[in-house]
C-alpha cells in the first residue's frame, strides 16, 4: 500500500529511472519506488518534471499536486481511463435518480456533522458537541433544511473561538484548513478517477465551473480531521510554514474509523468511493463513511 507523501520544496529535476522516481537537486540525487508513493506535491515552481514520469505516476494512481505562487495546491493530476469498465461506471453514475442522490447527500451531511461533533468532543467542547449530535440525526433527504449550514454556524465558533471567521485571510488557521482540505480533496478526486467516475457530475455540488463537484461532495465527512489537527496545533498567528505543510500532507496517513475498523484516511477514502460504486450499480444502499477518532498516525503491522 502506498504510504510516502513527497513534497518538493527546493528546485529539482524529477524523472523516471528504472521504473522509479529520480529526484535530483543540488544537494542530493535519490530514487524511490513509485509503488510506495501516495502523493507528490510540487511546491517549487522552478522544478522540472519529465512527461515519462508523469505518465507512470498517473498510471500508478499517484496524486500529483501543483502549487501556485502562494505555495497552495492549485491543480492535481488525475489518472484517466484507469477503470476497465469505465463506460459502465459512468452510465451507472449518470443514471442515478434524484431521490438516490438526495439520500446519499443526507448520509454524507449526517456523517459530516457527527464528525464535527466528535471533533468538538475531542477538543472538550462538550455542550456544542451534543447539540451537533442531535442535529446530525435531523438531516433529511437532500438536506432541504440546510442543517449542514446550521451546524457550521455553531461548529467553527466553538472550535476556534467566537471571533473566528471562515475565509478571513488574516487568521492563519484558515490557511491551515485550506491547505489540508486541498490535499484531502485531491485524494478524493484521484480515487474517483481511478474508479471510473466523472468527477464533474456531483450529488449536491453542481457548479458549471467546477470539474470536481463529486469530490467536493465526498470530502465533506473527511474535513473534520483537518479541523481537529488545526484546532490542536494552530493559533491565529501561526503561519503556514514548510514544516506545517508537510504535517498537513501527512494527515492522509492518520487513522480514521470506517465500518468499525481503523484505516488511513487515504485508504478510507478509497473504501468510500468503492461503496459509492456499489450504490451506483445497485449492489448496496448505503455509503461507507468515516468516523473521526483521536489523532494518531497509522501503523502498518
Amino acid at each position: 500500500m502506498p504510504y510516502r507523501n513527497i513534497i518538493i520544496q527546493n528546485e529539482a529535476h524529477l524523472s523516471l529511472q528504472n521504473k522509479q522516481i529520480r529526484i535530483k537537486t543540488e544537494a542530493a540525487d535519490v530514487t524511490l519506488p513509485i509503488e510506495d508513493i501516495n502523493t507528490l506535491l510540487i511546491e517549487n515552481r522552478q522544478t522540472a518534471v519529465t512527461t515519462a514520469l508523469l505518465g507512470v505516476l498517473a498510471q500508478s494512481g499517484v496524486a500529483v499536486f501543483i502549487c501556485d505562487e502562494y505555495h497552495l495546491p492549485c491543480a492535481v493530476l488525475e489518472p484517466f481511463s484507469q477503470h476497465s469498465r469505465g463506460l459502465e461506471i459512468a452510465r451507472n453514475q449518470l443514471s442515478l435518480s434524484m431521490p438516490a442522490k438526495k439520500q446519499m447527500w443526507q448520509q454524507i451531511v449526517s456523517a459530516k456533522i457527527r464528525n464535527q461533533a466528535k471533533c468538538l468532543s475531542l477538543c472538550e467542547e462538550d455542550a456544542v458537541s451534543r447539540e451537533l449530535d442531535l442535529l446530525s440525526a435531523q438531516v433529511r433527504s437532500g438536506d432541504k433544511e440546510h442543517t449542514e449550514a446550521h451546524a457550521a454556524a455553531k461548529y467553527f465558533p466553538a472550535l476556534f473561538g467566537r471571533d473566528f471567521v471562515r475565509g478571513d485571510s488574516v487568521d492563519a488557521r484558515n490557511s491551515w484548513l485550506n491547505y489540508g482540505y486541498a490535499i484531502v480533496r485531491g485524494c478524493v478526486a484521484r480515487n474517483l478517477a481511478v474508479y471510473g467516475f466523472l468527477p464533474m457530475f456531483g450529488l449536491q455540488h453542481h457548479s458549471t465551473l467546477n470539474q470536481f463537484n463529486l469530490a467536493d461532495d465526498f470530502i465533506e465527512p473527511y474535513r473534520p480531521i483537518v479541523d481537529l489537527y488545526a484546532a490542536k496545533h494552530a493559533d491565529c498567528d501561526d503561519s503556514l510554514t514548510s514544516g506545517i505543510k508537510g504535517q498537513l500532507v501527512n494527515l492522509i496517513n492518520y487513522n480514521i474509523l470506517l465500518n468499525g475498523k481503523k484505516h488511513t484516511v487515504s485508504y478510507a477514502i478509497e473504501l468510500t468511493i468503492q461503496s459509492f460504486s456499489a450504490v451506483c450499480a445497485g449492489r448496496a444502499k448505503a455509503l461507507l463513511l468515516p468516523e473521526l477518532i483521536a489523532l494518531s498516525l497509522h501503523k502498518y503491522e
